[in-house]
C-alpha cells in the first residue's frame, strides 16, 4: 500500500505549496514564498488555523484590503521575473470578492498569482450562511464564480481528495510561460477541514521544469526571409523581453544588425536610455523619435509584446505596408497584426533568428548619424520638459526629472495609473534591467503602494519608489501599514494634481467643458463640483498611520525630501504639489475613444468628426 498521511484538506495544501519548486536554466527556485491573508468566518477555522499550527518554509503576511494584497503578490511576482509567488487567502462573501479586480489585473499582464477564497459549504447543512448568495435559479453558484473570466485557471474543492488534481492543474497554470496568470481554488469551508488519508507523493517535493520552447526552423527562416528584404526594421520589445531573461540577447540582436529598439511600458528598461538604438518608449505613450521610426518602418519586429492600443496607437502608429514579425510564447499574441508568427521563448527566438540573419549577411538601412541626430533631438525635449518653470508652480515634468537624476541606476520605480505613465514611459531614463516596474496592461488605480510592497518583498535590498498621483492614492493604500508591519520601506513619490487630470484632459481634449474629474468642493450656488480644490494633507495622513512624511512645492523642495526620505529607515511618502495639467501631450500619436456623433455641443460633434477620420486612417486588422 502506499503511505498516506492523515491531513486536513487545508492542511494538506499548505504543505503541497511548500513543496513547489521551479527549475529553469538549471537553477532550482522555490516557487511558493508564502501566504498573503485577511481572515473572516470563511478560512480563520480552516486554511487559517492550519498556517497557525502546521509546521512549513511559509511565510504569513498580514493583508489590511483584500485587493490590495492581491497587487502586492501580484508586483511581487512580476518583479521577480514570475519565478516565485504568494498565494492569497479570503474568506467568502465581499472579503473573495475584493479581490476580482486584482485578480483580473494580474491575468491581463500574464503574472502568476494563486487565490484561495473561502466558499460556501459544500454540505449545505447551514444554508444560507452569512455573505452567501442565493441564486434562485442556480444554487451552485456562489460570489466566488465570479473569478471564473478573470481566473486562468478555476476549480472548487468540494472533496478533500479533488485537492490532487487541483493543486496539480493550478501549477500547471500559474507555471506556464505563456498560459499563466490568476488561478482561483474555491475552499468551501467545511471542505477545509475535513481529512483525507493523502498519498505522501503528493506531499513530496515536486519541480516544475520550464523548458525554454525554441522556434521552430521553418518559423525563423520566414522571419528571416521577410526581414532580409527590408531597410527600415523597428525592434519592439515588450514584456516577454524580460519574462525570458531575454536583455542581452536582445542587444546582441539590435547591435548585430544596427536596427533600432522602442519599448512597451513592460518592456521598458530592456535597453539603456544611452544606448545609440534605444530609441524609448512606442505609442500613445511613447516619445516622439520611437513613434516616427514606427510611422517609417517597413518592418516591426516585436518581441514579447501584446500589441495593445496604447502599444499600436489604435493600430495608427505603423505605415500601411508595415509587415510584421511577431516572436512570442504566447500562441495568442503571435498572431496579432497579420505578422510572421515565430512561437518561441524570447531568448531562444532571437538567439535563432539572429544567427539566420547573419548567414545572409543582413544589415538595415539606417545611418547611425540619422539615429544619433533623432536621440539628440529627442534628449533636448526631455531636458526641455525636465527643467519647465512655471509661474504658477511645480510643473510635473519638472518634478519627474529632479526625481530621475536622484535616484541610483539600481533603484526601481513603480507605477500604474493616471497621467504619470505616459510621462514615465516617454521621459524616465533607465539605465538597467528591472527598474522600470509599470502595471500597464490593466492599469489598475491602487496598484501603486500594494504594489511598492510586493516590489520591496522581492528586492529587499534595494529602494523602491512607487510613482503615483493623488487618485490613485485615494483608491488604495492601506498596504502602507502592512509595509511598515512588515519592516519593508517603500517610498511614495505621490503628486498632487487635485484629481484625475489625465481622464480630465482626455475629456477636454474631445469636447467636453471638462466635468467633476478635479476634486473641487460642490459649489453652494451653482450646485455642481465647481468649488475651490480640496486641501488634502497627504503628508499628514501618512503620518497618521505611522509612516514618515515631506511635502514638497518647489523642485529645491523636492530634492532635498528626497534626500531626507532616503535616510528614513521606514516607509516615507513624499506629497508633491505640482500644476495641474502640467503632463506631457501625447507625440505624434492617436488613442481611439469613444465620441458621441450626436451631441448639444458643436465642440463634441466636431471631435466625433476628426476622431472618424482618424479610425480611416488606421489599420483595420
Amino acid at each position: 500500500m502506499k503511505e498516506t498521511v492523515r491531513l486536513t484538506m487545508a492542511q494538506a495544501l499548505l504543505h503541497f505549496l511548500d513543496n513547489q519548486y521551479l527549475l529553469l536554466d538549471g537553477k532550482e527556485t522555490k516557487f511558493v514564498e508564502g501566504i498573503i491573508g485577511i481572515f473572516g468566518h470563511g478560512n480563520v477555522t480552516g486554511i487559517g488555523e492550519a498556517i497557525e499550527r502546521e509546521k512549513t518554509g511559509l511565510t504569513f503576511i498580514q493583508g489590511k484590503n483584500e485587493q490590495g494584497m492581491v497587487h502586492t503578490a501580484v508586483a511581487y511576482a512580476k518583479q521577480k521575473a514570475r519565478r516565485e509567488i504568494f498565494a492569497c487567502t479570503t474568506s467568502i462573501g465581499p472579503g473573495a470578492l475584493n479581490m476580482v479586480t486584482a485578480a483580473a489585473t494580474a491575468t491581463v499582464n500574464r503574472i502568476p498569482v494563486l487565490l484561495l477564497p473561502g466558499d460556501n459549504f459544500a454540505c449545505r447543512q447551514p444554508d444560507p450562511v452569512s455573505q452567501q448568495l442565493e441564486v434562485p435559479n442556480d444554487y451552485t453558484i456562489s460570489a466566488v464564480d465570479a473569478f471564473r473570466p478573470v481566473s486562468r485557471y478555476w476549480d472548487r474543492i468540494s472533496r478533500p481528495e479533488q485537492l490532487m488534481s487541483a493543486a496539480l492543474q493550478a501549477m500547471r497554470v500559474l507555471t506556464d510561460p505563456a498560459e499563466t496568470g490568476a488561478v482561483t481554488l474555491a475552499l468551501p469551508q467545511d471542505v477545509q477541514t475535513e481529512v483525507y488519508d493523502y498519498p505522501v507523493e503528493f506531499l513530496r517535493k515536486r519541480i516544475h521544469v520550464i523548458d525554454r520552447r525554441p522556434p521552430a526552423k521553418d518559423a525563423i527562416e520566414r522571419a528571416a526571409a521577410l526581414i532580409a528584404g527590408k531597410q527600415r526594421p523597428l525592434i519592439i520589445a515588450g514584456g516577454g523581453v524580460h519574462y525570458s531573461g531575454a536583455t542581452a540577447e536582445l542587444l546582441a540582436f539590435a547591435e548585430a544588425f544596427g536596427i533600432p529598439v522602442a519599448e512597451t511600458q513592460a518592456g521598458k528598461s530592456a535597453i539603456s536610455w544611452k544606448h545609440p538604438l534605444g530609441m524609448g518608449g512606442v505609442g500613445v505613450t511613447g516619445t516622439a523619435t520611437a513613434n516616427r521610426l514606427a510611422r517609417e518602418a517597413d518592418v516591426i519586429i516585436g518581441v514579447g509584446t501584446r500589441y495593445n492600443d496604447f502599444t499600436t496607437a489604435s493600430k495608427s502608429a505603423f505605415g500601411e505596408n508595415t509587415s510584421f514579425v511577431n516572436l512570442n510564447v504566447n500562441g495568442q499574441d503571435v498572431v496579432k497584426q497579420g505578422g510572421v508568427s515565430v512561437a518561441a521563448d524570447a531568448r531562444e527566438g532571437l538567439a535563432a533568428l539572429r544567427a539566420a540573419l547573419l548567414d545572409r549577411a543582413y544589415r538595415s538601412g539606417y545611418d547611425a548619424a540619422e539615429l544619433a541626430g533623432l536621440k539628440a533631438d529627442w534628449d533636448q525635449e526631455v531636458e526641455r520638459l525636465f527643467t519647465m518653470d512655471l509661474q504658477e508652480g511645480l510643473a510635473q515634468t519638472r518634478a519627474l526629472g529632479v526625481i530621475n537624476r536622484y535616484l541610483g541606476e539600481e533603484d526601481i520605480v513603480l507605477l500604474a495609473s493616471g497621467s504619470l505613465p505616459g510621462d514615465m514611459h516617454r521621459l524616465w531614463r533607465t539605465e538597467r534591467p528591472g527598474t522600470y516596474h509599470a502595471e500597464y496592461g490593466f492599469s489598475c488605480m491602487g496598484y501603486e503602494v500594494s504594489g511598492a510592497l510586493g516590489a520591496a518583498l522581492a528586492e529587499p535590498d534595494r529602494h523602491v519608489y512607487a510613482v503615483l498621483g493623488d487618485g490613485g492614492y485615494l483608491m488604495l493604500h492601506s498596504e502602507l501599514v502592512t509595509s511598515l508591519q512588515e519592516n519593508r520601506k517603500i517610498t511614495l513619490l505621490l503628486f498632487d494634481n487635485h484629481g484625475y487630470q489625465c481622464i480630465h484632459s482626455l475629456q477636454r481634449s474631445q469636447g467636453s467643458d471638462g466635468f467633476v474629474n478635479e476634486f473641487r468642493r460642490r459649489d453652494a450656488a451653482g450646485g455642481g463640483l465647481t468649488g475651490a480644490y480640496l486641501p488634502i494633507d497627504f503628508a499628514a495622513h501618512a503620518r497618521s498611520m505611522g509612516a514618515k512624511a515631506y511635502t514638497a512645492t518647489t523642485a529645491e523642495e523636492l530634492q532635498e525630501a528626497l534626500i531626507q526620505a532616503k535616510q528614513e529607515p521606514c516607509t516615507t511618502l513624499i506629497d508633491i504639489k505640482v500644476v495641474p495639467g502640467s503632463h506631457t501631450d501625447g507625440y505624434d500619436s492617436w488613442w481611439r475613444v469613444g465620441v458621441p456623433e450626436v451631441s448639444s455641443s458643436p465642440k463634441v460633434v466636431e471631435a466625433h468628426q476628426a476622431m472618424r477620420q482618424r479610425i480611416e486612417r488606421a489599420r483595420p486588422l
